[in-house]
């Protein structure tokens, strides 16, 4: 816990480092990747380009700092948080090295304004918040279902929608790995006794020709099922003129029968176990784009556990050439007893706004996947017609992610 003095003056000066949040996390990524250049394996580079990663360790710092005397009551957003590092294998020997940095940036930045008593409050500060996340990481590192990444042959590739390709992937073991510098990837993994959850992603490992780097991409899982791999998708990212370097990989370079590195499945966004089986609360399914990929593995799990709770199955694309796994929804749709399925087109204009939000039905369990300004918007909305928050469930793609005010 940290010690009164410490909580005063973070509690102070965090508005002043709110003020020059993103050129603090600037600096300080500058002076950390040219100490550790091998950190550059770690985080995304097109992130760090377009100053999201910036933005997001800019929140998630302060934002924990301003809860600093109860943490506690953050567990859930640090929890998200450390999936992903789990997934990206962040180790607990990586903290030490972003404090050194994270606290000469606020020195370098703020100049003379940061006394000692200020950098020495910050400096416990972020070792009180380092010591929450490696506490929680360190279970997850344990119970996750391999360690590192490990190899898998790719079985089955299929364009879902113009810009997203489903990719099946099976583990290979040593005895039947050819792929020489891949050995040490090569894991004993039993497909029969993976458990995996609707709402989780992968973790991908790559090593592009076009970049000095490996890159790592989160994809979520379409399914929980394991009968024939593990199955996840891929959206193709050549948007506002950025060319996805992993994506691209992805789509044009990866066949079946290659090879591809994956860490353990993770996330916590999931179906609320205690609704599965009651009928009187609605599912609401809400996706948009890509987005759809997890929301498909939950109902999936739904429809298999439970055909006659009433679902809402909502998605939204720029047009039918976009519209991704079509087929696939339809025939779970089928197999439940009480459904409406609601399509949207942007390109004919069909807008899902907060008139159309309305007339969801309230009590709804409620999950929400697709862009960040997406989901801002549905949460937002949703939040505006009296949905409770924690009915409201989403999983953010890229690093923006708030701890709350």
């Amino acid at each position: 816990m940290a010690s009164p003095k410490t909580l005063e003056i973070v509690t102070a000066t965090v508005p002043v480092l709110e003020e020059h949040g993103v050129a603090i996390t600037t600096v300080f990524y500058k002076n950390m990747f040219n100490e550790h250049p091998e950190l550059l394996d770690i985080f995304n580079e097109t992130n760090q380009k377009l100053g999201r990663q910036q933005t997001a360790l800019a929140t998630t710092v302060l934002a924990a700092a301003k809860h600093l005397d109860k943490l506690a009551t953050l567990l859930p957003q640090v929890t998200q948080i450390s999936h992903k590092h789990r997934a990206l294998q962040i180790l607990p020997e990586h903290y030490p090295i972003v404090g050194k940095h994270l606290i000469g940036a606020i020195k370098e930045v703020l100049g003379e304004a940061a006394t000692d008593d200020i950098i020495d409050a910050w400096t416990e500060a972020y070792d009180e918040i380092a010591s929450v996340f490696i506490q929680i990481e360190h279970g997850m590192y344990e119970e996750a279902m391999w360690q590192g990444f490990a190899l898998f042959k790719v079985t089955k590739k299929e364009a879902v929608a113009t810009d997203i390709a489903a990719f099946t992937v099976v583990p290979v073991d040593k005895s039947e790995n050819n792929s020489g510098n891949d050995s040490a990837n090569a894991l004993e993994i039993d497909l029969s006794k993976l458990i995996l959850t609707a709402g989780q992603y992968i973790t991908v490992k790559t090593d592009p020709k076009d970049s000095d780097h490996i890159a790592l991409r989160h994809y979520s899982l379409y399914s929980a099922s394991t009968d024939t791999g593990i199955q996840f998708a891929v959206r193709r990212d050549n948007r506002n003129e950025h060319h996805g370097l992993v994506s691209n990989y992805m789509h044009d370079q990866l066949e079946v029968g290659d090879t591809v590195l994956l860490s353990a499945p993770a996330g916590d966004f999931a179906l609320n176990q205690d609704l599965i089986q009651q009928n009187d609360i609605p599912l609401v399914l809400m996706s948009a784009g890509v987005g759809v990929t997890p929301v498909l593995s939950m109902l999936e799990a739904q429809v298999l556990a439970n055909p006659k709770r009433p679902i809402i199955w909502v998605y939204a694309c720029q047009n039918i050439a976009h519209h991704a796994f079509s087929d696939q929804v339809s025939k779970l749709l089928e197999q439940a007893e009480s459904v409406e399925k609601h399509i949207f087109y942007f390109e004919s204009g069909q807008l899902l706004d907060a008139a159309w939000l309305a007339t969801l039905p309230n009590p709804a369990d409620i999950y929400v996947c697709g862009s960040m300004p997406f989901m801002e918007s549905m949460i937002d909305g949703l939040v505006a017609l009296d949905h409770g928050i924690d009915s409201v469930h989403y999983e953010p793609f890229g690093p923006k992610m708030s701890l709350g005010g």
